[in-house]
């Protein structure tokens, strides 16, 4: 059975927030809100973690899995971000925006598209995903929590209690949340390509 964390969406309770990460640390898969829906995440280093949310969303290694990074300068670690990439990135973060790029070294393999090496990278908006964040000192892995045959991400933390308990190792009740996925630039080869529109507004990219 997970635990389930009431969570202040403003002012996050340090105490709680520590113990998530405890958590995390100790290779739980975790549910928590985000500015657009909620997501599903573990320790970026823990392949048995990484399965089990695999087996969750019923999707596969070729999946684009996304790094919740703090702010830019985490970003820069672990993505190849040119000038405009990153001019592009800065003026839209923190926000619902997902951006695809090459990863660095610093990315396990695992994460990265096994054909074009490139991970998902975002900075949410968000005040319970921002302190988990902090308290971690590094990214979370983490994927937009859309069940399968589902089209819309998970909104509602009592619902997803009712789907999930018995396979996840923390829920994060941080309110109800809107269903829009993220939205998904595609920056990898220069030029911007929109791969999922989402609840980011696509017009700087256009």
């Amino acid at each position: 059975m997970s635990q389930f964390f009431y969570i202040h969406p403003d002012n996050p309770q340090a105490r709680l927030i520590k113990q998530a990460c405890e958590l995390i640390h100790n290779g739980q898969v975790v549910v928590y809100p985000t500015d657009s829906g909620y997501s599903i995440g573990c320790h970026m280093d823990d392949k048995s973690a990484l399965e089990q949310i695999c087996r969750i969303r019923q999707i596969g290694k070729d999946h684009n899995f996304t790094l919740m990074c703090r702010d830019m300068s985490e970003l820069s670690e672990y993505a190849q971000v040119d000038n405009a990439a990153f001019r592009m990135i800065k003026n839209n973060t923190p926000g619902p925006y997902t951006f695809i790029l090459k990863a660095t070294k610093e990315v396990p393999k695992r994460l990265q598209n096994p054909k074009r090496r490139t991970i998902g990278i975002r900075v949410p908006d968000n005040a319970i995903a921002l302190a988990l964040l902090e308290e971690l000192g590094e990214p979370l892995m983490s994927t937009t929590l859309i069940l399968p045959n589902a089209i819309v991400a998970e909104s509602d933390p009592d619902e997803i209690r009712d789907k999930l308990e018995k396979q996840v190792g923390l829920i994060i009740h941080g309110g109800f949340l809107g269903e829009q996925p993220t939205t998904v630039i595609d920056l990898s080869d220069g030029e911007p390509r929109i791969i999922r529109e989402g609840s980011g507004d696509v017009s700087p990219f256009n």
